[in-house]
């Protein structure tokens, strides 16, 4: 949030935008002067605590949904909280999320070290039913990941398998045109050139290195190298990554999504996916937690929604991102924690 935005209100207006937000997020019904002045010591008068609301309102911080009603938080209310917890270091209260927790889950994610599908599956599950949110996790992308081996099989007539391993123990297939003459044999030495030559370095590194020899060398490159170099880039090229996804029925019996419509537009986003590979992979170049509230969101099905994301990495270098889809309503103190912690846990398992 903006410095001039954040001094706009002052001490006691922080502390009731900030009780109005806590009482709308513990239950869903418009808040009333009343019910803060019941509820918070703050030794405000409800007539006093119902004219910062007022002017709360006026600045776009609250709503008043119906007359007569209480007031809820808007987009740029939320805004104000999270940005609150961050600068005062109270983004720390999930009870979920004991040291006893954190043990326990990073010995199953050791169980999946082989196995980082069903190491992302472990943790999609896991967060989703801490927060009762939807639960995401973007896999490394390709040029992040340390290439370790190449197998090339021959499949039929005019076709290829290549199957890739990372040194993170990811796996990716794909099936490729090739010439109809090249035999196991000829597939057997492409492979064991890219392994020979490349093992231990990351694709990108990799699709640098093959660029940069083929200009040197490329009158002096024999046909099998240079038919290895375009296994490689086929392999490698129009891969889209996949997400791994869950808690989207539990987060329907929320009552923010009564609105079936919202439920509609969540489900799309997620299965066309495309559009929050781009928006996770954005938000993956930015160190710490990041929070993307409401009309924030850049994807139309999540402008009623927020997103919650963190980093994990091996060492230094970012892999992928985690993240949780709820309501702007969603508790942002627990929620922030719980992905900060998970993330965590993730990148102790690729540096161990």
């Amino acid at each position: 949030m903006e410095k001039d935005i954040f001094d706009i209100l002052d001490d006691r207006s922080r502390r009731v935008l900030n009780a109005v937000v806590c009482c709308y997020i513990d239950k869903p019904d418009p808040v009333g002067s009343r019910f803060v002045t019941r509820k918070y010591s703050f030794g405000f008068s409800p007539a006093t605590i119902r004219n910062i609301m007022s002017d709360l309102e006026e600045m776009g911080f609250l709503r008043q949904p119906h007359t007569s009603a209480g007031r809820v938080p808007t987009d740029k209310g939320y805004r104000f909280y999270v940005d609150s917890l961050s600068g005062a270091g109270e983004a720390g209260r999930a009870p979920e999320v004991t040291p006893e927790f954190v043990e326990r889950f990073s010995r199953r994610l050791d169980a999946f070290r082989n196995d980082v599908s069903a190491m992302y599956s472990e943790v999609t599950t896991t967060l989703s039913t801490l927060s009762n949110c939807v639960s995401i996790v973007l896999p490394p992308k390709a040029g992040n990941t340390t290439f370790n081996r190449i197998d090339l099989i021959k499949y039929r007539g005019d076709q290829i398998v290549a199957l890739l391993i990372t040194d993170e123990g990811i796996i990716r297939n794909k099936v490729l045109q090739s010439d109809p003459m090249i035999t196991q044999d000829d597939l057997n030495r492409l492979a064991g050139f890219l392994n020979a030559e490349f093992s231990g370095h990351t694709l990108d590194e990799i699709s640098q290195q093959l660029l940069s020899r083929l200009k040197r060398e490329k009158y002096q490159w024999d046909k099998l190298v240079s038919r290895a170099v375009s296994i490689y880039e086929q392999a490698m090229s129009a891969s889209q990554e996949d997400i791994f996804v869950a808690g989207l029925y539990d987060v329907m019996s929320m009552p923010d999504f009564s609105d079936l419509s919202r439920i509609k537009e969540l489900s799309k986003a997620i299965k066309e996916k495309h559009e929050i590979i781009k928006l996770l992979a954005e938000l993956s170049k930015v160190d710490g937690v990041q929070v993307v509230i409401g009309n924030e969101n850049p994807i139309e099905g999540l402008k009623g929604l927020s997103v919650v994301t963190s980093v994990y990495k091996e060492g230094e270098r970012p892999m992928g991102i985690i993240a949780l889809i709820g309501p702007t309503r969603m508790d942002y103190s627990k929620t922030i924690i719980m992905v900060d912690t998970i993330a965590k846990c993730v990148s102790r398992t690729f540096d161990d």
